[in-house]
């Protein structure tokens, strides 16, 4: 359960120093990313990658945590916050996305912690159901 729930969160965080500018329009980070997280502390495994659709301003699992609910919104600077629940078990990330490009930080509750990064695959629509 530590796996599926530390997978999904977007973990994927928001501690980056590089912001976009104010005037961003809405809708400029839509598309698929394919997200790593990496475990610094806690009881969560080493690494985990999934994938992630942002439509409209609003973040919506692809793949990679069968069972797990992801909710979350990127704002006009490129900010991102999620929020990620599978069964008892919950999770928050944060981060920043820009360029193509997106770091942060993600928790699952005491368990573990660690950074994420992201990368926009090709495609700008998002494909989620």
């Amino acid at each position: 359960m530590i796996k599926l729930v530390a997978t999904v969160v977007f973990a994927a965080g928001l501690s980056s120093a590089v912001s976009l500018p104010a005037s961003a329009e809405s809708g400029a980070n839509n598309g698929t990313w394919a997200v790593e997280l990496v475990t610094e502390s806690g009881l969560c495994s080493a690494r985990y990658s999934y994938a992630l659709a942002i439509r409209e301003d609003q973040v919506q699992l692809v793949s990679g945590g069968a069972g797990a609910r992801v909710s979350g919104h990127v704002g006009a600077d490129g900010s991102i916050g999620l929020a990620v629940t599978n069964g008892t078990a919950s999770g928050t990330g944060t981060g920043r996305l820009q360029a193509g490009t997106g770091s942060g930080t993600w928790k699952v509750a005491s368990l573990c912690s660690g950074r994420w990064t992201a990368r926009r695959r090709d495609d700008r629509t998002a494909q989620a159901d």
